[in-house]
């Protein structure tokens, strides 16, 4: 193991130039070409790779110090035995052999250069090449900064070229009207090939052929913009009805470098929505992770709502004032959770739903002798507790329902422990307390007990452990009514039951149709977790108790 000194290699010329990032830390571990650091001048960046592989032993330099050519960057301890390095042995980045001042000038200056081959026409059109990109082969089209027929003076931007690691904005020779463009957007353009076409008023250049286009060779840029212009456009005009999201801004006019760029595009993000902390609000790579992070924290958290998933792009955004008068209110923590909690579990979970209709005729019929009695216990008796310890029963004879699955995908929990969540409206929103143990409690027991729940949950003095751990959910819409619905599976569980308004319906009993009281049932599942059958024999088991409250007690 011996140290190597890392310097600033040949920067063409340029002297105290700005660092104005940092990518490594010392003891990290540095592969041949890795980007060390970025300096910038007044024009351009560029990125400074390492020589050769080694470990980082120490840095010699910080963020806002200039340096030039030959400067000590860092030193590297590296595997094989190696002398200090000298400035001529440090390879300079593919595309910084000139500086980026030179580049606008070599365009402009052909032309010139060819004036004394200039014809006095009314109009000359130009064919405009790629210029010589620095050794890159072919790099990619990221932006067309102007529009078929605009106006444009010397040395205004027109094209921003993109390769691994760096883009270059290709600035026009000489004023003019652009009259075609001959690439689009994300096509591969290689030096010497005719991108665009430029008509000249007055004295007008002759083009030059392509072997005699300007032999600039770019500094690798960071931005495609200058400093000056560190941050996405101020003046986005927009009106009450127009686009709400901050995706129509132009995420290439943000300040930040080509790896940066790299990075979010490999993550996905939308560099218009990442703020800056570098110099002149530079988007780094941290800013890049920070922002990451902070958006998978907040969807944990539920503190904010998914608005799509799994490739599923957004709802556009729309502005209802358009269609008359509106108000915006604010949603609820509360609502806000459960719209997170619905839609991560509606995305993950396979649903299926089985419907059924329990005769409760009997429980009612029980429920009215019963009246009395609860009374004076200080109970009062709705079908609800019934329905919570017959599926408590149903769980413990039916254990296949009684599951979650555990988050490494492999197995499944088996759960010994009954607890069964009541979803119940409040004016906070829609809110799920759990009752522990309900397969040891009495039905009188089980009333008190959820009575109190819903009181609570109503009145905001729920506590968070008593939301946690339920096994199986019922969400009942008897008392405001319809028919069915289809109820989403509140995961970790694995099962959820809903429940409708009962009704007086013919049933045929073998002789004739009598009148029963109907309850429509509507069971969703999570089908990786249970299967039809486990769902037909739980329901059929649950419906039996439920018509016959007797079966209970066995």
């Amino acid at each position: 193991m011996s140290l190597m000194t890392v310097k600033v290699p040949d920067i063409g010329g340029a002297e105290n130039v700005e660092i104005i990032e940092i990518n490594v830390a010392v003891g990290d571990a540095l592969d041949a070409e890795q980007e060390i650091l970025v300096l910038e001048t007044d024009k351009a960046t560029m990125e400074i790779p390492c020589p050769q592989a080694g470990t980082v032993a120490k840095l010699l330099v910080k963020v806002g110090d200039k340096v030039s050519e030959g400067a000590a960057i860092l030193e590297l301890e590296t595997a094989a035995a190696a002398s200090e390095q000298a400035p001529a042995e440090t390879p300079a980045p593919a595309a910084a052999e000139k500086p980026a001042e030179k580049a606008a000038e070599s365009v402009a200056e052909k032309p010139a250069a060819a004036s004394s081959a200039a014809q006095a026409v009314d109009h000359v059109v130009v064919d405009l090449v790629v210029p010589d990109l620095g050794g890159a082969n072919e790099v990619t089209v990221i932006e067309i900064a102007v529009e078929k027929g605009a106006s444009v003076a010397a040395d205004d931007s027109l094209i921003v070229l993109e390769s691994d690691k760096a883009s270059m904005d290709i600035p026009a020779p000489e004023a003019g009207t652009i009259t075609e463009f001959l690439i689009n957007v994300g096509d591969k353009v290689k030096e010497g090939q005719v991108y665009a076409r430029l008509k000249t008023s007055g004295t007008a250049s002759v083009a030059a052929p392509a072997a005699e286009q300007p032999t600039e060779k770019p500094v690798e840029k960071a931005a495609e913009k200058p400093a000056a212009a560190p941050a996405a456009p101020a003046s986005v005009k927009e009106s009450a009805s127009a686009k709400a999201t901050d995706e129509a801004v132009d995420f290439h006019s943000v300040y930040a470098g080509p790896s940066s760029r790299r990075l979010a595009r490999q993550l996905g993000v939308n560099l218009a929505k990442v703020k800056g902390t570098g110099v002149r609000g530079r988007v780094t790579k941290d800013d890049i992770r920070a922002y990451v992070k902070d958006l998978v924290q907040k969807v944990e958290s539920g503190s904010v709502a998914v608005s799509g998933g799994s490739g599923i792009p957004p709802i556009p955004a729309v502005d209802f004032a358009q269609f008359g008068d509106i108000e915006m209110r604010p949603m609820s923590k509360i609502k806000k959770v459960t719209a997170a909690n619905m839609s991560r579990a509606w995305l993950n979970v396979p649903h299926v739903t089985q419907f059924d209709d329990a005769d409760i005729t009997d429980l009612d019929e029980f429920r009215a002798s019963m009246k009395a009695e609860s009374e004076k216990a200080g109970v009062k008796l709705t079908p609800l507790p019934f329905l919570i310890k017959a599926a408590a029963k149903a769980l413990e004879l039916e254990p296949s329902f009684n599951v979650s699955l555990h988050h490494d995908g492999e197995h499944i929990v088996q759960k010994h422990y009954v607890h069964i969540g009541i979803a119940c409206d409040t004016p906070n929103g829609l809110m799920v307390p759990v009752l522990r143990d309900a397969n040891k409690k009495g039905i009188y027991q089980i009333a008190r007990e959820v009575n109190e729940l819903i009181e609570k949950a109503r009145t905001g003095k729920l506590k968070p452990n008593e939301m946690q751990g339920g096994c199986f959910t019922i969400s009942s819409l008897g008392a405001i009514g319809g028919t069915g619905f289809t109820p989403i599976v509140n995961a970790p569980e694995v099962a959820i039951l809903g429940v409708s308004k009962a009704q007086i319906k013919p049933v045929w009993n073998g002789k004739e149709f009598v009148p029963r009281n109907m309850l429509p049932l509507a069971v969703s599942y999570d089908h990786r977790a249970i299967n039809g059958a486990d769902c037909g024999r739980f329901f059929t088991t649950l419906v039996a108790l439920i018509a016959d409250v007797r079966r209970l007690t066995l």
